[in-house]
């Protein structure tokens, strides 16, 4: 209600409220007409029988220092305990109407002073509301948001190394020049504000190219090691563009400190609570992602479950994730079985304002290191090992302003196999990875990024059969330099370097070590990113 409302039915309350009514006999009139015509007072402080502690003390303060309509009796009092008689509140009434009146006349006079300008402001309020109007009948959805993002690579590889026949084989598979895609499209359902639903539709063409992971030759070939981690390939045809689910998962809070998330789609990243690196702000070869400990961070996608505690900086997450879920075969697929290809990982980390680390643990049943050297992945060493534990170590430094001194990620891992494999005479096998990746912002020009990374994939240190030295080993480097043409589109060209991707499939062969690397890999790609 407004105050002037308030002042009108002012009387009537009053009346309402005095006990005795008072008759015209009883007033003292004198009285009344000092106190109507008593000059305004300007502070509560005036009235000497008003109190701090008085419970009106507040309101009878605003009521004299915003509108200035409060007069009291010549003594200098107020008489707040007292009831008020009919003539008291009509010349309390009559002096807050005439402040009023002012008021409404210094307003006429600036709306009049001002009239030009508010007519453009109210046309521009019309119009906006008119956007508005039309935003909220067209939209796409009032509780989803679309964000996307796609790249183009175009770039080579260029094969060296002992072994001319796995060169030659190299240069036939993937030495060509090529062109390739991959995008995204990120819908973001919120129903209360404070949940996720998350669903990533994903397309590209990157099973054939040079950067896919594969093929590997007939004459061992391998260099799955120069994937890029932009090169989407999974259950694609040769030549790709179709489009597929890649996320489909669900998220949300359970009081403020515990989120719980669960999928059909989903990856072991999507449910930790903290990722352990900051590196890198544009990725390049897949090998860098993974935080230094691909065979704890294997990012396991599939069907699967978890929940994370965050609080003061520190978190603790644990999930579960099967890729085979959907496969009612418990020999190919399900949930706990031997076919499920399932990961469940524990990990308790700490991230303050420029610092983060963590520790993980990851149990695999079918599911090996994320990436690494033929030795370690795909060729060999998990027909025979049936699952493996693995933990990572990881840690992320951030300068407080950018300049000479870049962002430091590293990481590293170790896991332990069960089981043997007859093909490179292991039994319980041990690997292990690191990385240590920098990254300087505003490199040269502000908004741009320069970055670099060394380390080791997965490979295997110790074959678990006495007399069976592992020969695995393999290093990698990538640099880059990321050109921000504007908030949404970048270019990135980079290089990279692959001193052995064959691993121990180059350096122990016949029961002999070879003196140099079968096969090297030397890339350049040039990526444009665009962001929407």
């Amino acid at each position: 209600m407004k105050l002037f409302q308030k002042l009108l039915l002012a009387p009537a309350a009053l009346g309402l409220m005095a006990p005795v009514a008072a008759s015209a006999a009883d007033l003292n009139i004198a009285g009344v007409s000092q106190y109507g015509s008593e000059e305004q007072v300007t502070s509560i402080t005036q009235f000497s029988d008003v109190q701090p502690t008085d419970w009106a003390y507040q309101a009878l303060s605003n009521l004299i220092e915003r509108y200035g309509c409060v007069a009291g009796y010549p003594n200098g009092t107020y008489r707040g305990s007292r009831a008020m008689t009919r003539f008291e509140a009509a010349a309390l009434l009559n002096a807050c109407l005439d402040r009023i009146t002012e008021v409404t006349d210094e307003l006429k006079r600036l709306m009049k002073e001002f009239e030009k300008e508010l007519a453009v402001l109210k046309g521009r309020v019309d119009g906006l509301e008119a956007k508005v109007a039309e935003l909220e009948a067209t939209q796409f959805s009032t509780t989803t948001k679309l964000k996307g993002i796609a790249t183009f690579v175009l770039g080579a590889n260029a094969y060296g190394g002992s072994n001319s026949a796995i060169v030659d084989e190299a240069k036939a598979l993937t030495g060509a020049t090529a062109f390739a895609y991959d995008v995204r499209l990120n819908f973001d359902t919120s129903f209360t504000g404070k949940d996720l639903l998350r669903t990533t539709l994903r397309a590209g063409n990157f099973g054939a190219s040079p950067w896919s992971g594969g093929p590997v030759g007939a004459n061992g070939a391998d260099t799955r090691l120069n994937a890029l981690e932009v090169a989407f390939q999974e259950g694609e045809v040769p030549g790709g563009n179709t489009v597929g689910i890649n996320r489909l998962f669900y998220q949300f809070p359970v009081g403020d400190k515990v989120t719980v998330t669960f999928g059909g789609r989903v990856r072991q990243d999507d449910m930790l609570a903290m990722w352990p690196s900051v590196y890198p702000a544009d990725t390049v070869l897949d090998v860098f992602t993974y935080a230094g400990a691909p065979g704890t961070y294997s990012l396991n996608l599939g069907a699967g479950a978890g929940v994370w505690y965050q609080d003061n900086g520190w978190s603790f997450s644990i999930n579960y994730v099967s890729a085979n879920a959907q496969d009612g075969n418990p020999n190919e697929g399900g949930i706990g079985t031997d076919g499920a290809a399932q990961t469940f990982t524990a990990q308790i980390g700490y991230a303050g304002n420029n610092w983060g680390a963590a520790v993980a643990y990851n149990y695999g049943n079918g599911v090996g290191p994320a990436i690494g050297t033929p030795a370690a992945v795909g060729q060999g060493l998990f027909g025979g090992f049936s699952s493996n534990n693995s933990v990572g170590v990881s840690a992320y430094w951030q300068p407080s302003e950018s300049g000479f001194v870049p962002s430091i990620s590293a990481g590293w891992g170790i896991t332990g196999y069960s089981g043997d494999d007859d093909a490179f005479a292991f039994d319980g096998a041990t690997s292990n990875s690191w990385y240590v990746g920098l990254q300087w912002d505003d490199a040269f020009i502000k908004g741009n990024a320069l970055g670099m990374a060394v380390g080791q994939p997965t490979f295997i240190t110790n074959t678990g059969r006495d007399g069976v030295n592992a020969q695995d080993g393999n290093w990698a480097w990538e640099w880059w330099y990321k050109f921000q043409v504007t908030d949404n589109i970048s270019v990135t060209p980079a290089l990279y370097y692959l001193s052995n991707p064959l691993g121990q499939l180059g350096w122990y062969e016949n029961g002999m070590k070879n003196s140099s690397a079968p096969l090297t890999n030397f890339g350049g790609i040039i990526k444009t990113t665009f962001k929407f």
